[in-house]
């Protein structure tokens, strides 16, 4: 399987140093902005990419690979990736998948009509550790909390502070909490329990207009359920599962997940780290390889079912806490 990858950024080099380590994919080309090109011509002798093009249609024209994986700026994925459905193309798409619910809606209604591969990338949800927890929920009995938190304070906090906002903190770049930690934390809650009744979201807003930290809650029948993130402050994250039975606790962060605890009413607690790979993108690229090639739909399907579910909710809360978008 051949992946062209798009992006320059730190995500983008996360991505090819799990590419590398997945046997049978091939990166054929590395496509950056212009500006960029010195930096796109050292990454692509560091990871052996044989071309680097600047120019995205082009790139597309060419059909180089079977994948396109988009590692840029959250504002950008909609029209980056409804360019590459258009061209005939599959996508791997960064998280979030886009800005708006509406963009979602037509990513995957374009994907449908051309039968397309389009993933989120997503990591917990591919990985083995996911499928553990997933197994053994039901010995929970009735669950009746839930509590997610991911914070890590951000790298880029401190420019934000001193007024220099970089894209993840810039609203017109889709950035913020909710957007680029809360996320996960969404993900994993909504694929385990489905779509909540009802959610809200209360937020740290930073001076242009961006949450910098919150916490989302979500009403199910029979349980509530808590989701923070922060950007501006560090603490241990963390996914709690409470049931009547007993519990199930993640340790570090939802996007790397790597290990779970499983504590029953009257036993020892076990602890399972099943995950296969050190790096935590390496599953979700084995995963998406072996969907292609086995030509499994209905696997895409039900990707697009949690994706479709996260966004509508991330977008009602985030509205209703005041934060707007340049994509609204």
């Amino acid at each position: 399987m051949k992946i062209a990858v798009v992006g320059t950024g730190m995500i983008a080099r996360e991505a090819l140093n799990a590419l590398r380590m997945v046997r049978g994919v091939e990166v054929p080309v590395l496509c950056a902005r212009a500006h960029s090109r010195e930096k796109a011509e050292h990454m692509a002798q560091e990871f052996n990419i044989p071309h680097v093009v600047t120019d995205y249609a082009e790139l597309l024209a060419s059909h180089a690979a079977d994948f396109v994986y988009l590692g840029i700026v959250n504002s950008a994925h909609f029209d980056y990736a409804r360019q590459a459905i258009s061209a005939g193309w599959n996508v791997i798409v960064e998280k979030p998948f886009a800005s708006t619910l509406a963009e979602t809606e037509e990513l995957i209604a374009r994907a449908r009509a051309a039968q397309s591969y389009v993933f989120e990338a997503m990591t917990p949800l591919y990985m083995p550790n996911f499928r553990g927890i997933v197994e053994r929920l039901p010995r929970l009995g009735l669950v009746r909390l839930v509590q997610a938190n991911f914070s890590q304070y951000s790298s880029r906090y401190d420019r934000y502070l001193a007024r220099d906002v970089a894209p993840a903190f810039d609203p017109a770049c889709s950035g913020g909490a909710l957007y680029d930690l809360n996320v996960y934390n969404l993900a994993l809650i909504i694929a385990l329990f489905g779509r909540p009744l009802s959610a809200s979201y209360l937020a740290n807003i930073g001076f242009n207009g961006i949450d910098t930290s919150g916490v989302m809650t979500l009403r199910y029948d029979g349980f509530c359920a808590s989701s923070a993130a922060a950007k501006d402050s560090s603490s241990p994250s963390f996914l709690m599962i409470q049931g009547e039975n007993g519990w199930i606790r993640t340790d570090g962060t939802p996007n790397e997940l790597r290990s779970f605890t499983i504590g029953l009413r009257g036993a020892e607690p076990e602890t399972f780290a099943l995950n296969r790979h050190e790096h935590r993108m390496v599953h979700e690229f084995e995963e998406m390889q072996r969907i292609y090639q086995q030509r499994d739909y209905t696997a895409v399907e039900d990707g697009f079912a949690v994706t479709r579910a996260v966004m509508a909710v991330m977008e009602k809360a985030r509205l209703m806490a005041g934060i707007q978008f340049r994509a609204d």
